[in-house]
């Protein structure tokens, strides 16, 4: 795991600037907390997620794709037109029968944007990056998945050069889904790596 993070000071900057302009925005009744609430849910949870559950559909029904996403995530899922700056290096890691893995931020909240959106709060909190290095199968189990003793957990540590994606196991049973079906069993959460992948309904 590295803990090399780089953060300047515009980031900060842009953030507080975010901050005034929302509050000038709400006291002026332009726009309200609960749609300010709604539109950031819906990029942390089904807008952002999408673009990774995509890379994913894929990856688990061409496996000349897998292969490249594995070997350089970065321009695989570039090849989908996903990127930015917070997807300037991305790392796939692959979840298999054999090994289960987890990804946190130690020391901020680095995380790939162009695939999984914006991240969530428990993500960027202190119990969340201080425990899943600490207990990672106790924070697991916390979310409701609970793995037996055989499988390795690998935890990853992201930085500011750095992010991962999780690509999980493809569920039993799926293999003959068309690609939007696929799309729909991928969550956020599976592609952090503390959930498994939706089965089929």
């Amino acid at each position: 795991m590295s803990d090399t993070h780089h953060h300047t000071h515009s980031s900060a900057d842009a953030e507080i600037r975010a901050k005034a302009l929302e509050s000038l925005l709400i006291e002026k009744g332009l726009i309200s907390t609960d749609l300010i609430d709604e539109v950031v849910r819906q990029y942390e949870e089904d807008i952002g997620p999408l673009n990774g559950a995509r890379v994913v559909a894929r990856a688990w029904t061409d496996p000349d794709y897998r292969e490249w996403l594995l070997r350089d995530g970065t321009q695989a899922i570039a090849d989908m037109g996903y990127h930015g700056r917070e997807g300037s290096k991305i790392v796939v890691l692959e979840n298999t029968a054999s090994v289960h893995n987890l990804v946190v931020c130690t020391l901020c909240s680095c995380y790939p944007w162009p695939v999984l959106g914006l991240p969530p709060n428990w993500y960027k909190s202190y119990a969340y990056r201080a425990r899943a290095v600490r207990e990672p199968r106790k924070v697991l189990s916390e979310f409701g998945l609970i793995l037996s003793e055989d499988i390795e957990v690998r935890v990853w540590d992201s930085n500011s050069e750095v992010r991962y994606l999780v690509l999980p196991e493809q569920p039993a049973g799926t293999e003959t889904l068309s690609s939007e079906q696929l799309i729909a069993l991928v969550s956020r959460d599976s592609m952090i790596g503390v959930a498994h992948a939706n089965g089929p309904v």
